[in-house]
């Protein structure tokens, strides 16, 4: 059972990725249900379904590195629950296309071949269907070192997969913007644990507050070749906060530098009070010795 843990005993964790897992599909099925899905129900299925697949995409490569500066081991154990639900959802995202456009196979076929975004999303859709189908603990002992191998192409799907969001997303790339700069953040996380560099307070908080520069340089580059607007007004957008104070004007730079100083904050947390060690017990010396029998 998903909310037991590998000696069959019920994880609260683990209860509550599942639940998570779930709530997405949820709440695709009560929009539907009530009508809330728009004009074009299956094409709000469609986007819907995909935006999730990219977000628990997101979260699950989160969970390495959140288990290592938290100091949370538990946490590894929902990483294989959440990668087979991206798996799901990027299913269920292509299902949905395919019940769009009516089973017609050879108009799906020549969609997904003639245009660029959904080209690499079918890619990212086979890579992650590789990695979701080689999860199993057998296929982990038959693979051996090569498993890890395989599985380090998470990154160049995840890559793949926020290119066909940003691309599918047209004009507003806000969420788009705000996971790609969530991905350069675990990605400087996961360059602090390759090349061993200490996991300090400041160290942390830099790499916030460079992926936040990372994502506006991101945001920024992206209307500027897409749209022709202003680079610098589009940089500019991200300084109003700082200058008229208005929270409504906060950018997914913003959150991506905040997220990264939560988890700083987290860290430096649980480094504050390091497990204290009992000593042993000394005999008081003062104590007259006790008469042999």
């Amino acid at each position: 059972m998903p909310w037991l843990d590998r000696q069959g005993r019920f994880s609260g964790l683990r209860a509550a990725a599942f639940a998570l897992t779930l709530l997405p599909a949820a709440l695709v099925l009560y929009a539907a249900w009530m009508g809330e899905l728009g004009s074009k129900p299956w094409t709000e299925a469609i986007h819907r379904t995909g935006t999730w697949a990219v977000r628990l995409l997101i979260l699950s490569l989160a969970i390495s590195p959140l288990r290592r500066l938290l100091d949370w081991g538990k946490l590894i154990g929902v990483r294989r629950m959440l990668g087979l639900s991206v798996m799901a959802y990027a299913l269920g995202h292509l299902g949905l296309y395919c019940i769009d456009m009516a089973f017609d196979w050879g108009l799906i076929v020549s969609e997904i071949v003639k245009r660029f975004y959904l080209t690499i999303g079918f890619v990212a859709l086979l890579g992650l269907c590789a990695l979701g189908a080689t999860s199993t603990d057998g296929m982990i002992r038959r693979l051996g070192k090569n498993w890890q191998r395989l599985h380090n192409l998470v990154y160049p799907i995840t890559a793949l997969a926020l290119l066909h969001f940003a691309l599918q997303s047209k004009i507003d790339v806000t969420e788009a913007v705000l996971m790609s700069g969530l991905f350069v953040l675990l990605l400087f996380y996961r360059g602090l644990y390759r090349w061993k560099r200490p996991a300090s307070l400041p160290v942390l908080a830099g790499l916030a507050l460079f992926a936040g520069l990372a994502t506006a340089l991101l945001e920024t580059g992206w209307y500027a070749l897409t749209s022709g607007v202003s680079p610098w007004l589009v940089f500019q957008a991200n300084a109003d906060i700082l200058t008229y104070w208005d929270y409504a004007s906060i950018r997914p730079a913003h959150w991506v530098a905040l997220a990264g100083l939560a988890v700083a904050t987290g860290h430096a947390w649980r480094r504050r009070k390091p497990s204290e060690r009992r000593l042993p017990r000394q005999p008081a010396r003062d104590q007259a010795p006790q008469p042999s029998s």
